[in-house]
């Protein structure tokens, strides 16, 4: 590289005879002769004698060597308290280490992306620092903000004059008051360029540290020549137009999560480290609720410390709870460390003027949906738009982080998530815009409609013998629960939105669940989806919707262990079916109504009602319900122990079950009574029932029943001495408890 050269000029109008003639650069010598002055030395003028005008130049020379100075550092402080990002910090020390080999033709590019808030200023940082203590930027770490996501972001051209500035504190003797007037813009790159490859020509690596990155032209004029320095990038997008490499941040996990907040609550409890349960679960849940994004839970920090009330954590959690925006919540007052308001709404406004108007707007109505994630069928259904173009769209949005994709693959169907506080900021957003308010609510009810469709078709699949009627939207019963698992959450979601004046939508919905939540023990679940079911057939006067609903809220509250509260919905929904004149819904109720009785301990009330199941379905012709009130009467006489009694009762039932063809309940029947023969010191026969339920069942996915039955059959085989068959009975309990997606071995009935 050229040294550098510093050029002043200047005019002395003066009158005399010259001793020196103007501008030849020389003293008067003593010794008579002239002699070539050294650099340094100061030229004498007092002595001379001018005559008309003289014109004086001054050089400064900058070949000479300098003494060294230390490399030039500007970066800010790393932040105090950082907690986790192990993972992103060895990725990032795996990338800023010296280079192994012939350094490349590019500089080394990373963009640490992801939504504001999200940490990303600060896991840059203490990478830097970390990197600048192990000597490998022996030639400066430079610290640029761009101020991308402001009103004015840093142009490049103000950008290269702040890292000349840097760099005049290191060997380039650049002085500033030079900077500012040294000429145009490409004057300037040219010299920021030239003195990064001398810097890697002495082998002086250089980590530039471009934070706040919002398009890549901002940076482009900025990258070395040489491939020996290091760029590392802050951005809340991606840049597909850098040849870079891309680490995206996500939120911290639960655990680093409560390590962030945790000193700031031991200061206020006067450093006790130990938390009662509760004051544990709501650690957990404030950390949930601020989407474990460092800067909200850094906010939260600070309200804490401001809170003087008797129980501020608790009181904070609840305001988070009940806020439709938490990030209006989150707001406290003073900067963190780099300057930085303690505030979460201004990040996200700045991330939303950045879209377009209509991924704006679509984003808004996904966020009236609240999922916590969702397919690309369904944001198609939301967006309103074909499957191309939706596609394009979550594309951009992922690219702005505002939300993210997950399992996208050739294998794995494509799944989308929106940040918690990403979907109350834009349904806010929306409540604010009558026209946005009311796309939202139009979605709502799309996406309900849909999935009334899809879960109807799912739940034929799941009731239909395996020789039934051709598939429809699915494939087949696999596919069919395939969609069910993947959309529980969702289905379950969308039952309890607000009315809108379609509560028929809703009923129907949670009736087309209850088969899948019941096969899969989700009985939290349906009774959850039962519940609202009610409340809305009830306000809408739908006497029979009612009636079924109530009855499928006791049958859930039952298998939920929660007998005692299943009674009074029961005895309301066989009330309801007899004023209806509907004796096969009486029935079921009165079927369910006498399992509820049993579990109470109600024995001889639970008998009654069972035989009134039993005879209601008789007088009506409804054979296979018949099968279901006669196993259950066989239930409750064995529960009398009235083991003889209760072996015919379930023959009788498994004539029934055989006779409609009901391979299912056929399976459940032989199961008690295998049992109920066990009980009565029938141990052949006992084995026997259970080994034609097991080959009645065979190549059913009802994994659960399965594995009752198995582990049945590995008790009576116990007791019949018989060692190896029953503890490979027990293997395949296992192997299908397992694959029910539960450690449940109790030995007993099928309910």
């Amino acid at each position: 590289m050229k040294p550098l050269k510093a050029v002043r000029a200047w005019r002395l109008r003066v009158e005399g005879e010259p001793q020196v003639q103007a501008g030849d650069g020389r003293t008067p010598d003593p010794g008579g002769g002239d002699s070539a002055p050294d650099a340094d030395d100061h030229v004498d003028f007092r002595q001379g004698v001018f005559r008309g005008q003289v014109v004086g130049k001054m050089i400064v020379n900058h070949n000479r060597r300098r003494p060294d100075r230390p490399a030039p550092c500007t970066l800010p402080m790393a932040q105090g308290g950082f907690t986790g990002r192990a993972g992103e910090l060895a990725a990032l020390a795996a990338w800023l280490g010296p280079p192994v080999g012939p350094a490349p033709d590019a500089p080394l590019v990373c963009v640490v992306t992801g939504l504001g808030g999200m940490g990303k200023t600060a896991l840059a940082l203490k990478a830097a620092h970390r990197a600048r203590n192990e000597g490998w930027f022996t030639g400066g770490a430079l610290f640029l903000d761009l101020a991308g996501y402001d009103d004015n972001p840093v142009t490049p051209t103000q950008a290269v004059t702040s890292l000349l500035h840097a760099l005049a504190t290191g060997d380039l003797d650049l002085r500033s008051d030079l900077v500012g007037h040294y000429g145009e813009e490409g004057h300037q790159l040219d010299a920021y360029r030239s003195h990064l490859a001398a810097l890697a020509d002495a082998g002086r690596r250089v980590l530039l540290v471009l934070d706040n990155v919002s398009d890549s032209a901002q940076i482009s004029p900025l990258l070395p020549a040489s491939g020996l320095h290091c760029v590392l990038i802050t951005s809340r997008e991606c840049h597909e137009s850098l040849t870079a490499v891309e680490l995206p941040l996500g939120p911290l996990t639960p655990d680093e999560s409560v390590r962030l907040i945790a000193p700031a609550l031991r200061r206020r409890a006067g450093g006790a480290d130990e938390w009662t349960p509760e004051e544990a679960e709501s650690v957990r849940e404030l950390t949930r609720l601020c989407d474990r994004m460092p800067l909200a839970l850094r906010i939260a920090t600070s309200l804490l410390h401001r809170r003087y009330v008797r129980n501020p954590l608790a009181s904070l959690v609840e305001e988070l709870r009940a806020a439709v925006d938490r990030t209006r919540v989150l707001t406290s007052r003073g900067v963190d460390e780099y300057g930085r308001a303690l505030a979460l709404a201004p990040v996200f406004d700045m991330s939303f003027r950045r879209l377009p108007p209509d991924r704006t707007r679509a984003l808004c109505r996904l966020a009236q949906v609240p999922f916590q994630d969702f397919s690309t069928e369904t944001a198609v259904v939301a967006t309103g738009r074909p499957r191309p173009l939706a596609l394009d769209l979550l594309d951009d949005l992922v690219g702005a982080h505002l939300i993210t994709g997950e399992g996208r693959g050739d294998e794995l169907p494509e799944r989308w998530r929106i940040h918690d506080l990403v979907r109350g900021y834009a349904s806010a957003l929306a409540a604010d815009d009558p026209v946005l308010g009311e796309e939202g609510r139009r979605a709502r009810r799309e996406i309900r409609d849909h999935y009334r469709t899809k879960a109807a078709a799912a739940d034929r699949q799941l009731r239909a013998p395996s020789d039934g009627p051709p598939p429809d939207l699915f494939k087949g019963r696999a596919e069919a629960l395939s969609w069910f698992h993947a959309e529980r959450v969702n289905l379950v979601a969308a039952v309890q939105w607000p009315d809108e004046h379609d509560p028929d939508c809703t009923v129907a919905l949670a009736l087309h669940l209850a088969e899948f939540l019941r096969r899969r023990r989700y009985f939290e679940d349906w009774v959850s989806v039962s519940r609202t079911a009610g409340e809305r057939a009830r306000r809408s006067a739908d006497r029979h919707a009612e009636a079924t609903v109530c009855n499928h809220l006791g049958n859930a509250l039952l298998r939920a262990e929660r007998s005692d509260e299943a009674i009074e919905p029961l005895v309301h929904a066989a009330d309801l079916f007899r004023r209806l004149g509907d004796p096969a819904g009486e029935g079921m109720a009165w079927n369910n109504l006498g399992l509820a009785q049993r579990r109470c301990g109600l024995l001889h009330e639970s008998v009654v009602t069972h035989r009134r199941a039993r005879d209601r379905f008789r007088d009506i012709g409804e054979r296979s319900h018949e099968g279901r009130a006669w196993h259950n009467l066989g239930l409750v006489l064995d529960a009398l122990g009235r083991h003889g009694e209760a072996a015919l009762v379930l023959q009788r039932a498994c004539v029934l079950h055989r006779e409609t063809h009901n391979r299912f309940l056929h399976g459940d029947s032989l199961n008690s009574l295998g049992c109920v023969l066990h009980a009565a010191g029938r141990t052949d026969a006992a084995v026997a029932a259970l080994h034609e339920s097991l080959r009645i069942r065979h190549g059913s996915d009802n994994w659960y029943a399965n594995s009752l039955t198995w582990n049945n059959l590995a008790q009576v085989l116990d007791s019949a001495g018989r060692a190896p068959e029953a503890a490979h009975a027990r293997i395949r309990a296992a192997e299908a408890a397992t694959r029910a997606g539960t450690t449940d071995t109790r030995y007993g009935h099928h309910h």
